[in-house]
């Protein structure tokens, strides 16, 4: 009866000690730059800039030091949302698709981006998405 307590004890203390966990979504990263290739906000083009989502809620944006734009906060959610970029230069519409995370934690991850309504070339670096704007 001894060991059988013991051992439903230790079970209750692994269960218990184990840590909650979250996987965020990756962040979704834009750097905008002109036909040429260079950066519009190191050439200061690209003065104002903001993203709304479908229910016209701001999106926290942060300006990286090498001039991208990281979009805070998206994707964490199941389904679609509708968000619109809004600056100086040209306004664009765009999608996010994301789902719950399958793996040992609780999370979502971002399955697709997609911008529709206008023709601008955008290209999927590496960690980033380079937008011409012009």
């Amino acid at each position: 009866m001894k060991k059988t307590f013991i051992f439903l004890l230790l079970i209750i203390l692994l269960i218990s000690c184990e840590k909650d966990c979250y996987n965020a979504p990756q962040p979704i990263v834009f750097e905008f730059v002109n036909s040429n290739h260079e950066n519009l906000i190191t050439n200061g083009t690209l003065t104002s800039y903001s993203v709304q989502d479908e229910n016209n809620a701001n999106i926290q944006l942060t300006k990286t030091s090498d001039n991208k734009v990281i979009l805070e906060n998206v994707g964490a959610y199941n389904g679609t949302k509708k968000y619109k970029f809004y600056s100086n230069i040209k306004n664009l519409d765009f999608s996010i698709q994301s789902s719950e995370f399958k793996g040992g934690c609780d999370g979502f991850q971002i399955n697709k981006l997609t911008f529709t309504g206008i023709g601008i070339d955008v290209t999927d670096e590496k960690g980033y998405y380079q937008i011409v704007l012009q």
